[in-house]
């Protein structure tokens, strides 16, 4: 029988459109709430500068879940731990529709951030899927591009949507719909996705998850304490020393495990390093520039002598117009795989990437500066999103899929709250960047986070030609 008529591949398409509907979901959390943050300050009677509490309890959720979760799904099957994850997004969702305070809704918001689980896990599930079929990196990494243009189709259709009903309904009902989005992907997932058992053996590391969870707690603190307060605070160096400490003891022990919960051995690999630190160091650019590249564009600049005076729905005009970007270079990447080599294509994206951002430092005066200059990164982070979990499969043994596609987006998370810190001191002025009536942050800030961004794309695709070139290529198919 050839592969071509292999049961598991004709049955595939289906798979990946149940899964389409969740990355819809995840797509819908993940641009619904930004163009109404201000709304929601009025609504919960804080300040806005007090959403950034927000996007940090997410991240520090996002980068505590993946591990654990991804290892989850190699003990007791993917598909289980898709189910408990978007069941505690769904909560999370509901508790910010009826949120009373500020606090309950920093708790949901925090909660909903296990959703940043669901990529991987179902990268995993067609990775296995796929399994024995002479195609399976291939269909794997095909399915992901279609799995992340779905992702970035939906943000544009989350923002667009939030943006439109703010002024025509309650901030209640407008937040439920989210909630109810999430709660319908429940009812797909149990029936649409087979449900096998787990590849994996032994437990789950707790006394592992227990060191990690200090470390990155530790760390993150810091870094938020270095947001607000900015870099001479003692607390906050003394938290990002304290956590990078326990790191010590933390690789130790799990070099001593026989089922650790992050598998340093596996990340040691030739074909997993240099995925994992390319997702570390593109998750700088794709998850902590965004908040300097829309207070650039919002800046006037008969004020502040630069940026590009745009008004709040331009922003989202050119927010949506990085995201179809971000689309194209996923919707392409089996092209440009088959052209360039799954190697060659990933250090292709990593270096669009440095040239979109490098492009700001020399041009950035005029509106159509920044949409050449985000259509540019915008391909390359597209395709790399799409690229980066399905690479990590392809280089791991089959009982270890979940992890290894969970540890880039944990990786990521991990780049971009250090970024989002960093970027953060290189824009103050005579405040800090969440209080930006203190004063215009200097442009030569902006040029930093640029010129970051920059150089660690380009570092990323230096590592990436580390990667051996056998990882994700495919082998010869077998008939039977």
């Amino acid at each position: 029988m050839s592969v071509t008529s292999d049961p598991r591949v004709r049955g595939l398409a289906a798979i990946v459109g149940f899964l389409v509907c969740v990355e819809l979901a995840s797509g819908v959390l993940q641009g619904f709430y930004t163009p109404i943050y201000s709304d929601i300050a009025d609504h919960l009677d804080v300040k806005d500068a007090d959403v950034n509490w927000f996007e940090a309890a997410q991240l520090i959720v996002s980068a505590l879940v993946v591990p654990p979760l991804a290892r989850l799904g190699d003990l007791v099957g993917h598909k289980k731990v898709l189910l408990l994850s978007t069941a505690v997004t769904a909560l999370g969702s509901w508790i910010l529709a009826f949120a009373p305070s500020f606090t309950t809704f920093l708790i949901g918001f925090a909660v909903q951030g296990a959703y940043v689980v669901w990529l991987p896990l179902e990268v995993a599930i067609i990775h296995r899927r796929t399994a024995g079929t002479g195609r399976q990196n291939l269909l794997t990494r095909r399915a992901a591009g279609v799995l992340v243009g779905a992702l970035e189709l939906a943000v544009i259709i989350g923002a667009v949507t939030s943006g439109a009903l703010v002024e025509a309904t309650s901030m209640t009902f407008l937040l439920m719909l989210p909630a109810i989005v999430v709660t319908a992907v429940l009812v797909v997932i149990w029936f649409g996705i087979e449900d096998l058992p787990g590849t994996s053996t032994g437990g789950l590391d707790l006394g592992g998850l227990a060191l990690l969870t200090a470390a990155l707690g530790l760390v993150m603190g810091g870094l938020i304490v270095i947001r607000l307060d900015g870099p001479g605070s003692v607390l906050a160096w003394a938290l990002v020393v304290l956590g990078l400490a326990v790191l010590v003891p933390f690789v130790r022990y799990e070099e001593a495990q026989e089922q650790p919960v992050v598998d340093i051995g596996l990340l040691r690999a030739p074909g997993q390093w240099p995925v994992q630190l390319t997702a570390f160091l593109f998750g700088m650019s794709v998850l902590g520039a965004q908040i300097p590249l829309s207070t650039f564009a919002r800046t006037d600049p008969a004020v502040a002598g630069y940026g590009l005076g745009a008004t709040a729905g331009f922003v989202s005009t050119l927010i949506g117009v990085y995201v179809i970007f971000l689309a194209l270079g996923a919707f392409t990447l089996p092209l440009t795989t088959r052209w360039l080599g799954p190697r060659g294509a990933l250090v292709t994206s990593s270096l669009l990437v440095a040239l979109g951002y490098a492009l700001w430092l020399p041009f950035h005066d005029h509106t159509w500066q920044a949409l050449v200059n985000m259509a540019i990164a915008g391909v390359g982070s597209g395709a790399l999103v799409a690229a980066l979990p399905a690479t990590a499969a392809a280089a791991a043994p089959p009982e270890r899929t979940g992890f290894a596609t969970g540890m880039t987006n944990a990786t990521k998370t991990v780049g971009g709250a250090l970024a989002s810190a960093i970027f953060a001191i290189a824009l103050s002025a005579t405040g800090s960047i969440a209080d930006p009536e203190k004063g215009h942050a200097p442009l030569s800030g902006y040029l930093t986070v640029w010129a970051v961004c920059a150089a660690a794309a380009l570092l990323a695709g230096l590592a990436l030609l580390m990667l051996p070139r056998h990882v994700a290529e495919e082998p010869t198919p077998v008939l039977r």
